[in-house]
Parts: structure tokens; sequence; C-alpha cells
């Protein structure tokens, strides 16, 4: 693990911990959203550089920060075509059991 020092006036401190946040944690939140929102870094970083156990975790520090997920088209098409299949599934179940009712 690397540790960093950053130097920065008494004043900005006292804005960084004017929400009651440690200002050491406001500047690691505010680099790690720099971070991901140039690419630099994914979810998976951000979860084990803040210290959170879950993405769900990552994906609330990310709307309360006002950060979009990264979500593409191929994403969208994707996510698409497991909905579709699972419909279809579903349905063929449904209808299977009908079958045997009969």
């Amino acid at each position: 693990m690397m540790t960093i020092t950053v130097e920065i006036p008494d004043v900005l401190a006292g804005v960084l911990s004017a929400e009651g946040k440690d200002p050491a944690r406001a500047v690691l939140e505010a680099m790690a959203l720099e971070g991901y929102r140039t690419d630099r870094l994914t979810e998976a970083d951000l979860k084990e550089l803040l210290g959170f156990e879950t993405r769900m975790e990552v994906h609330g520090f990310l709307k309360d920060h006002g950060a979009f997920m990264h979500y593409t088209a191929e994403d969208l098409d994707h996510d698409s075509a497991v909905a579709v299949d699972v419909a279809r599934r579903h349905q063929e179940s449904k209808e299977s059991k009908g079958d045997s009712l009969k």
C-alpha cells in the first residue's frame, strides 16, 4: 500500500471537512471519482480503493456524486438479449406446465 501526503491550505481543509468529512477521505474520494470519470479506474478499483464491500456500495457512491456508470450500447444489447431469453424460457415453462395438467 502506498501512502501519499498532500499539503493543502488550512482554509481548504476547512472547506473539505465542512460537512464533517475527514479531509483525507474527501481527497481520496475526489481522486477516485476523477479516475472513474476519465476511465482510468474501474468499479472494482473504486471498491478496493474506497474500502467498499459490495458493488452496490460503489453504485451508491457514484450516484451520490453524480457520476454515471459506464454502460455501453453493447451492454444494452446484451442485457436486452438476456431479458428476451429469460422471458422466452419462462413462457415455455408455463406452457409445458399447462400441457402436463391436461
